[in-house]
């Protein structure tokens, strides 16, 4: 991980009953203390643990405490590069999880917030043995270990590329939803597996969640706009990571962005004006015109998903020989896939402010489009209001278009 432990930090929520795979998230936890000290694997210690057994060896006097290791069995073979420890403890003031190679060197790892599963900060190696050690230590101060030595299964053929929307270092608007997307679909039974391997951390902390938009695609917002200034680092364990059918996923994914000031725009169609302010405060008050009756503009909230300081809007494939237009547009930025743009019209200046002449855009002047440009990013919002087709979601990036009641049912796990 690349923000270190005293950062904030949050979770999409652990799944409490139901089916758990032993593929669990790797969330940190203060109530165990981890190491990374090697060790031999396999034998016992003088606290009598037993080494494939996972239990502690019957004595006179034997340790209070005891550690099992449950997964993976001891001796397992083809294990999925993307497997966690997963033990449990009993009577144990102080609990220790290490993992070593076949060399003894320690592989770096997390515990889950309930303390019973450990996962590696990255994918195993596949095709190689590793010796997991869970120490427990009671109130008597005499360590139990159990043990478990297994190999990783050879490299599959089959995997699933992870790719994310945003790259390190961007700045982006309050708005802007982290995007992930898979190149196969991934089943409804394994998207809970997929999201406990799925960490955002935020400096401030703020609560979000992710959200599945289709198969192929899980986004997170943030209950509230991202605090302006903020640092986010988002994380996808999904390097050798089952994902049904066979397929496994190919390697692990972390991006790293900040957010910028929180610049808001808003458009009031009764007015015909546009509102932006930064930080709370009014920067600038733009005439506009909407979208005319025939070709209403969307009411809602959308982001900027897009920015072209130059492009054409090409019509005659969508609207026909007839109704269709090729123009040339100057600072355009996309608001809907369905073809929404806020842009410069230099020939509709003297409607804007009063009259709604555009198929569905949000016109300003080739100025208030110059100074527009120059000051958005990717990923800040735009409502616009009192029109008369409401946005479909789906049309865009339209999380903030949904309550965030609305947005937790996306999720594959319960948010907690």
């Amino acid at each position: 991980m690349r923000l270190s432990q005293d950062q904030s930090i949050r979770y999409a929520g652990t799944r409490r009953g139901g089916r758990r795979r032993v593929f669990a998230a790797g969330a940190l936890a203060a109530v165990l203390a981890l190491t990374g000290a090697c060790t031999s694997g396999g034998g016992t210690d003088n606290g009598g643990g037993s080494g494939n057994a996972g239990a502690p060896e019957a004595s006179e006097n034997p340790p209070k405490a005891s550690a099992t290791i449950s997964e993976p069995k001891a001796d397992a073979k083809d294990v999925p590069a993307a497997t966690a420890i997963s033990f449990s403890t009993e009577q144990a003031t102080e609990t220790t999880v290490e993992l070593t190679d076949a060399a003894g060197k320690a592989v770096e790892g997390t515990l889950d917030a309930e303390g019973t599963t450990w996962l590696p900060a990255g994918a195993l190696e596949y095709g190689e043995t590793y010796t997991a050690t869970v120490t427990a230590t009671g109130d008597d101060g005499r360590p139990a270990t159990a043990t478990s030595t297994f190999t990783t299964m050879a490299k599959p053929d089959k995997q699933v590329r992870v790719t994310s929307f945003l790259g390190d270092d961007q700045v982006v608007g309050v708005g802007m939803p982290l995007i992930v997307k898979f190149g196969r679909d991934i089943p409804e039974d394994y998207r809970d597996d997929v999201q406990r391997r799925m960490t955002v951390r935020s400096e401030p902390a703020q609560e979000g969640v992710w959200h599945w938009v289709s198969p192929t695609e899980v986004r997170y917002r943030p209950k509230e706009f991202w605090q302006p200034g903020s640092t986010v680092s988002y994380r996808v364990q999904a390097g050798g990571l089952p994902m049904g059918d066979g397929w496994y996923g190919r390697a692990d994914l972390t991006v790293d962005i900040k957010v910028g000031p929180k610049l808001l725009m808003t458009v009031d169609n009764k007015a015909k004006k546009m509102t932006v302010t930064r930080d709370g405060e009014v920067i600038k008050t733009i005439p506009v015109s909407l979208g005319k009756k025939s070709t209403p503009s969307s009411s809602g909230t959308m982001v900027v998903m897009e920015k072209l300081r130059k492009t054409v809007f090409d019509t005659f494939d969508e609207l026909g020989p007839e109704d269709g237009y090729r123009t040339k547009i100057d600072y355009a930025q996309r608001l809907t896939w369905g073809g929404e743009f806020i842009h410069a019209a230099p020939w509709s200046e003297g409607q804007q402010g009063s009259v709604n002449v555009s198929h569905g855009c949000v016109n300003v002047s080739m100025a208030n489009g110059a100074w527009l440009f120059k000051n958005t990013k990717v990923g800040d919002p735009i409502t616009v209001k009192g029109t008369e087709r409401k946005l479909q979601n789906g049309n865009g990036w339209t999380d903030w278009n949904l309550s965030w009641d609305e947005y937790v049912k996306g999720s594959a796990l319960p948010q907690e």
